[in-house]
């Protein structure tokens, strides 16, 4: 395997439950409801086709432009008031890939095997909007972790359609069948399979359907097990 690429929220960070809160405290200020059901079928897509689901629920006439700015000034004012969540095993799974041990990976050469053992290149595929995404990677102080970040507004169609996985990819110089894609959701896990990746699930808000355990490579509780099999599997 050449590579490791990271989903941001629910992977990263434990943002998906702040957003959701945000979205329903907007919509209840609104005097309206369903929000419960309407934010799991948006976890993992851009704002473009996130607003396609909210005016189906919702109808055409929504604003979903001041819709956002209202739920983004909420998240944004939660997030300065109780900080980053970064979910378990962020650091040990940056600081392992960051720092690999070359010489231990080269032990496979006079097996053939030489190629692939070298470091893994790390990217991050995110739908959330760029300045979003780098903002957090700079408060958490890991974004020199990822030599490539593409994100939703780089790419018309983001998840579950494979484009964003595709360019990054494309961006780290690796093929997609040698990349594993460590994913929380449904619709990242699509995509990630649709590209042709080997999915690594780490559920957050949505657990495992029978779909998803067709489509993970593997399923693991958090990104500690995660690790272990990174390392086991070189």
């Amino acid at each position: 395997m050449e590579a490791v690429v990271f989903d941001m929220d629910g992977v990263l960070f434990d943002t998906e439950r702040v957003c959701m809160k945000a979205w329903i405290a907007v919509t209840e200020s609104l005097g309206l409801s369903g929000m419960e059901e309407i934010f799991p079928q948006c976890i993992g897509l851009n704002a473009n086709d996130s607003r396609k689901i909210v005016l189906q629920a919702y109808g055409e006439n929504f604003d979903y432009v001041d819709f956002r700015r209202r739920t983004a000034a909420w998240y944004e004012e939660y997030i300065e008031k109780s900080g980053l969540p970064i979910k378990p095993g962020v650091e040990e799974i940056l600081g392992w890939l960051k720092n690999q041990d070359m010489a231990s990976y080269g032990r496979g050469a006079s097996h053939g095997r030489g190629a692939s053992h070298g470091k893994y290149k790390v990217g991050l595929a995110s739908s959330t909007r760029r300045a979003s995404v780098l903002g957090h990677l700079e408060q958490a102080g890991i974004r020199d972790c990822f030599s490539v970040v593409v994100t939703g507004d780089m790419v018309e169609h983001s998840k579950p359609q494979p484009d964003i996985y595709l360019r990054a990819c494309e961006e780290l110089g690796a093929a997609p069948g040698q990349t594993y894609a460590i994913e929380d959701s449904p619709n990242g896990i699509r995509a990630a399979y649709a590209a042709g990746m080997k999915p690594l699930m780490v559920p957050d808000m949505i657990m495992p359907d029978e779909e998803m355990r067709h489509m993970s490579h593997r399923i693991f509780r958090d990104l500690r097990e995660v690790l272990e099999y990174l390392r086991e599997n070189r």
